[in-house]
């Protein structure tokens, strides 16, 4: 258990008068009930100047690294 969950489940034991695992068990469940934080995903782009139809891969791949590269 790292120190600062500890610290919290002796807080807890103090406060409340509890065992151990009736503090472990609470501050689960506390943590449980919390609302999931997602991150909004987006894209970031940057202007590379290079205009490419890529309609077509192996024609890209082809402009980009030349036939060889098969």
């Amino acid at each position: 258990m790292d120190a600062d969950v500890a610290a919290a489940v002796e807080q807890l034991r103090r406060e409340r008068g509890i065992g151990l695992s009736d503090a472990v068990n609470e501050l689960a469940r506390a943590g449980l009930r919390l609302p999931a934080r997602r991150s909004t995903f987006q894209q970031r782009t940057a202007e590379l100047g290079l205009r490419l139809d890529v309609s077509n891969v192996a024609e890209a791949l082809d402009m980009l690294d030349g036939p060889a590269a098969r």
